[in-house]
């Protein structure tokens, strides 16, 4: 069995000396984390690992536009299309300063809605597309036509 006594000065090994303290069992206190994540937290969540954690959500398709902020020549544009974005059914705004980027999500009733917003950001290769909030090949040139065709036509 180990013996948990603290050796002597005379029972440590050469070279090695005796601790100038003894650090206390209580350490300092921590912030006492939230409970539960606040909701920008679960809407930064990857999808993925929302599921894995939480479960399968119930939603329907959607369609996201994640965009940063763009050069100063087209400030106009810019504030039209952050404000677009705001009018989303689904909206946040991830990271800070050059970080920043804004993303909005649509569903198929929203579709007029989506299509005004990409014509403003679609030109920028910043501009991501998600499809239920994942990357997937041909999102602009195929999925993005595809919910265009759920505009009602007058």
């Amino acid at each position: 069995m180990s013996e948990t006594r603290t050796p002597t000065d005379d029972e440590l090994p050469w070279g090695v000396s005796r601790p100038e303290f003894r650090p206390s069992e209580r350490f300092w206190p921590y912030v006492e984390p939230s409970e539960e994540p606040t909701s920008e937290e679960l809407a930064a969540l990857d999808p993925d690992l929302h599921d894995a954690l939480f479960g399968p959500r119930e939603r329907g398709f959607s369609m996201t536009l994640s965009f940063p902020r763009f050069v100063a020549d087209d400030a106009e544009d810019y504030e039209r299309a952050v404000a677009l974005a705001r009018k989303a059914p689904e909206y946040c705004e991830v990271g800070s300063g050059s970080t920043l980027r804004h993303r909005a999500r649509f569903f198929p009733d929203d579709a007029l809605a989506l299509r005004d917003l990409f014509e403003i950001v679609g030109r920028y290769d910043d501009c991501q597309v998600l499809v239920d909030d994942r990357a997937v090949p041909l999102a602009r040139e195929l999925w993005l036509p595809l919910m265009w065709l759920l505009i009602p036509r007058d």
